[in-house]
Order: structure tokens, then sequence, then C-alpha cells
């Protein structure tokens, strides 16, 4: 088997830098972790934030701290610094090796979806934003790693689009068309989700907005690892 991560960002409308920050590690023991944060409001202020928590979350993870342990260590880290003024959006996603299971670890309201087979599933309990209150946990959910399994968080860019024009984004049912289609790509899935949330919002996205999509695949290749990366950016 062969597991595909994409993710497809988009800065608010008009605001030059995003308050989102992404960034993948390879675990100690084999597998990888893939990490979200969406700092609070927009632009300069919000990326220092959500850049100081993934960078607090995936120093823990490369030494071996279970991810529970370490989105609770960003979130007292946070409040620390910022006095529990400041709040920030955590989600983890970890390929175990060890254990064979897909470890979602979520500070965030807004849901995760997991869909495997026809089934798309939403995994939503309570949860809050980190940096606000001391001894802050996230929900945590474990799924075995098996072909056909896709898993997709986002930042709250995301169910916003086109709320403010009253058609808000449908995530499951936007997900469930997709899978529907002829195997897409876990690239596929995130820019069709993005590109959505970007027409909702009539092509000025109204906040950041951050798609990660995870996909187990029968792998039928070579047993090169790879990373693309794509990053457009103005000229001078």
């Amino acid at each position: 088997m062969e597991v595909q991560v994409a993710a497809a960002k988009v800065n608010k409308y008009a605001v030059s830098e995003s308050g989102d920050s992404l960034e993948v590690v390879e675990r100690p023991h084999g597998g990888l972790s893939v990490v979200l944060a969406d700092g609070q409001s927009s632009g300069r202020g919000a990326k220092a934030v959500s850049l100081m928590v993934v960078r607090k979350v995936i120093g823990l993870l490369a030494e071996g701290v279970r991810d529970g342990a370490a989105a609770r260590a960003a979130s007292d880290k946070l409040f620390a610094e910022r006095g529990g003024k400041v709040s920030s959006t955590l989600n983890i996603a970890s390929l175990d090796l060890v254990t064979r299971t897909l470890v979602l670890a979520r500070n965030n309201p807004a849901p995760v979806y997991v869909a495997s087979g026809d089934r798309v599933d939403r995994l939503e309990a309570p949860s809050q934003p980190i940096g606000i209150y001391r001894n802050t946990k996230p929900a945590i959910s474990e799924v075995p790693i098996e072909a056909g399994l896709t898993v997709v968080f986002f930042t709250d860019g995301l169910v916003h689009a086109g709320s403010r024009r009253g058609t808000p984004m449908d995530v499951g049912f936007s997900l469930e068309a997709l899978l529907e289609e002829e195997d897409p790509s876990a690239v596929e899935i995130a820019d069709a989700l993005l590109a959505e949330a970007v027409r909702l919002d009539q092509g000025r996205p109204a906040d950041d907005c951050s798609v990660v999509v995870l996909r187990v695949l029968h792998g039928d290749g070579d047993n090169v690892r790879r990373l693309n990366v794509r990053l457009p950016f103005e000229s001078v």
C-alpha cells in the first residue's frame, strides 16, 4: 500500500500572508505526521501564532512524543506566552507504521471526514482551540490503515465559505461526490474542495483556507518516497 498526502491553501482575499501553517515530519519509528494550525484572526499576527504552534508540535513528534502530549504542550506554550488571549486551531494526522493505524488529534471545532468504501463519517466530538485555557486536550480518534481510506481535515475557511452569501459549503456532500468519480488522487480531492470554497466566496476568500487530504491506496509502483510542493508567488 501507499499513502498520498496533499494540501491546498489560499490566503484571505487582499491579505498578503496566511494565518494557516502546515508542516510534515517523519516519525522516529516509521510513518509521518501532518500538522495544521490556524492562528486567531488573519495576517502576520496569526501567522506568527500558527508557526509557533506547528513548530512546537513537530519538534516533539520528531523526538517520539505522542500526538496528544504534543498538542497539550503546544497549548500550554501558547497559553503561557499570550496569557490565554490568543487561540489557534490544531489538527495532527499521524500515520503510525508500528500500530498500522492513522491517529487523528483535533483541537478544532471543524469536523474531520473519514471515508472508506461508500461510507463517509464525520468525526465531530466536542473540541476547542488551544491557547485559551490550561490543560486543553485534543479529541483523538484512531482508524486502521487500509486501502481505500480517505481522511480530510481543514481550517474554518472551508466550512465558512459561502456563508456570507447564504450558500455555505457542504464539505461532506462535496467529498462524497468526488469519491464517486473514478479513484481521484489526494491532490485532485484537495484542489477540488478548495476550488469549490473559493467559488462559493465568488473568487474572494473570506478567510484563510487550508485543506489536507490523506488517501491510502494499493501500491503497485516502486518504494521511492516523494514530496512535491508548488508555491506560487508574484514576481518583482
